[in-house]
């Protein structure tokens, strides 16, 4: 019997791999804490559901007997493995005592299943695949039940319970009453509308480059413009991200440098006028962020420029081309809008300013602090 048993997943969805997988780590040791990954992030049609959310349906799912003895905790994505696996340690510390044994429970379903190997020092419980279910599977056909509404609108609520209905039947088997549950009362809000938008839009993107040879791999551009201790972001006007923070750029064009590209993109979608010269001598750094799961519309690569005006004046800026509005934003701010941002674009800002996200993720959740989850 270990010590403490650890599950660790985006549980976007959960779904009863994810319960099987749950019901053998609270049989093997004396305690469970399950790390809720992709935590503190938008909604997107990848990550639909807040961790609370999820940790509702996960402690709803577990058998009542083992219910008391787990607990979910948030980790951040933090697109950097070692910064990650820090963070994980970090979130399981005050759980494990001295000496305590720990197992990783899971199993390698495919490339994004390699962080059972970032833990030498705790033992590996692999289990074969629990059922034939997986999250994106049940994802499609939530969000894809109806056809999207027109912007600004909602689906009629009978027509969409209908719809839900017929899209969850088949699945039924393998969903949990809690995860039924926030499916259906989802589809209710008015995310949910957004939600089929963006995850429409991503399928057509897809699709223009199915037949290609290989995947593209797409190369952009973004400018961190700083000035006064504040920093210029947009706001997306269109899909992937409509609505959320984001910095102002774009995907370098054929006959740009990627210089070129990025003073071009701030100049559209913010109307910044400085002169070259000014930008070049305000230069302080470009970094490349490249993780492969970054963006929703493929392998995207972007090289990211900083730039820092010091005390000048602040330049007037308005939103343009792809952003539907252009704010200067405290950095003492950005912290407290981090679910707010489109792709990484927040770590992109920690990378540069630091900002503090070394504290952690945030306190669990336990069985007592959820109430109970009916399916209507």
């Amino acid at each position: 019997m270990f010590d403490l048993a650890l599950l660790i997943g985006r549980f976007q969805p959960v779904h009863s791999g994810h319960v099987a997988l749950l019901r053998h780590a609270l049989a093997q040791a004396r305690r469970v804490l399950v790390i809720a990954g992709s935590a503190h992030q938008a909604r997107t049609p990848r990550n639909p559901f807040t961790w609370q959310e999820r940790a509702a349906m996960l402690l709803g799912a577990a058998p009542e007997a083992g219910a008391q003895r787990l607990y979910v905790l948030p980790v951040r994505d933090y697109y950097d493995q070692t910064r990650w696996a820090d963070a994980v340690r970090a979130a399981v510390a005050p759980h494990a005592g001295a000496g305590a044994r720990i197992a990783l429970v899971g199993h390698f379903k495919d490339a994004s299943s390699s962080y059972l190997d970032w833990f030498p020092d705790w033992q590996l419980v692999s289990l074969p695949r629990q059922g034939g279910m997986d999250a994106t599977r049940i994802r499609d056909a939530w969000l894809g039940a109806l056809p999207p509404p027109a912007p600004g609108t909602t689906h009629p609520p009978a027509e969409l319970d209908a719809a839900l209905d017929a899209a969850l039947a088949p699945l039924l088997p393998d969903l949990p009453p809690p995860t039924q549950a926030r499916l259906r009362a989802a589809a209710h809000t008015p995310a949910y509308a957004e939600l089929q938008r963006e995850w429409q839009m991503l399928r057509e993107y897809r699709s223009e480059w199915a037949c290609a040879p290989y995947p593209p791999v797409f190369v952009t551009v973004d400018a961190l413009l700083l000035c006064q201790g504040k920093v210029l972001l947009i706001r997306r006007a269109q899909a992937p991200g409509r609505g959320l923070l984001a910095l102002p750029g774009g995907f370098i064009e054929p006959r740009e440098t990627l210089w070129q590209s990025c003073l071009r993109e701030l100049a559209e979608e913010t109307h910044c006028t400085l002169p070259e010269a000014t930008l070049r001598a305000a230069l302080r750094d470009v970094a490349v962020f490249d993780h492969p799961e970054r963006s929703q519309r493929g392998r995207v690569i972007s090289h990211v420029h900083c730039f820092d005006l010091g005390d000048a004046a602040l330049p007037e800026v308005r939103g343009g081309d792809d952003a539907s509005a252009a704010q200067w934003v405290d950095v003492a701010a950005l912290a407290a809008l981090e679910d707010q941002f489109h792709d990484d674009h927040f770590h992109i800002l920690d990378h540069f300013l630091g900002l503090n996200l070394g504290r952690a993720s945030a306190q669990g959740i336990r069985q007592a602090d959820v109430a109970p989850m009916v399916v209507p």
